[in-house]
């Protein structure tokens, strides 16, 4: 008996060695997933996790179709966000989602843009030599100057109708010619050729408004304004296309 009792201890402390060591492996364990656990959730309690956090798709992954708007994919990114907010690893991945796809959509305009200039380009190359020939004497001026010359020519038309109760519209038309003619000159750099579109202008201008405003309705005209006023502005309109899209 007494070697039995005495072989006991011994038996019994070489199987719990063994066992000891499985059980600070899964406290091991716990401890790493409680501390995964606390990485992502944040102060206060858990909180939901996106079910799509490792979709590939950045459709799927917003829940849209690829043929959404704009419009779609800000709704399901501030829905989504609302509904998994304060979860750092699912807000990670909806706004990397929704950077992909706004991207996408900027390449997206961006090559259509290009194309558009491309197809264009392509049209006016194919056209008859004639158009081409045409289009040699025309020009995109930047968006500054075309709104610094529509202000003056516009403000010439309000000054005519603001005065054509005492005078007639000559003095605004003569100096509508001359800025006309220096702007073309700018261009050009010859003032005989300024000097032939801009009255040209003025006469395409004149002959277009005295065959135009006759056949407006009388609804449209007002009792003070006289067919001479009505026919300048058609030649200020005439000399600001002169000016600005010729060369």
């Amino acid at each position: 008996m007494a070697s039995l009792s005495l072989s006991t201890p011994t038996f019994t402390t070489a199987n719990n060695f063994p066992l000891r060591q499985k059980l600070k492996t899964l406290r091991s364990v716990s401890n790493c997933s409680r501390i995964r656990c606390a990485l992502d959730t944040p102060y206060g309690g858990n909180v939901q996790q996106f079910p799509r956090i490792s979709v590939w798709d950045p459709y799927r992954r917003l829940g849209v179709s690829p043929d959404a708007s704009e419009e779609e994919i800000w709704g399901s990114r501030n829905f989504l966000l609302q509904q998994y907010v304060g979860h750092e690893r699912s807000e990670e991945s909806i706004e990397a989602a929704f950077e992909k796809l706004l991207m996408a959509s900027f390449q997206h305009r961006k090559k259509t843009k290009i194309n558009l200039k491309s197809r264009l380009k392509k049209k006016v190359e194919e056209s008859p030599p004639w158009i081409k020939n045409l289009l040699n004497f025309v020009e995109l001026p930047p968006t500054e100057v075309i709104l610094r010359r529509l202000f003056l020519f516009a403000f010439m038309g309000g000054w005519s109708v603001m005065n054509s109760a005492e005078t007639g519209p000559a003095f605004q038309v003569a100096i509508s010619l001359a800025a006309c003619i220096y702007f073309l000159n700018e261009k050009t750099k010859s003032l005989g050729r300024s000097f032939i579109i801009g009255f040209g202008a003025l006469v395409g201008g004149w002959v277009s408004g005295s065959l135009l405003v006759p056949n407006l309705p009388s609804l449209l005209l007002r009792p003070p304004w006289s067919l001479e006023l009505l026919t300048s502005l058609v030649v200020y309109f005439f000399l600001f296309l002169a000016c600005t899209f010729l060369k």
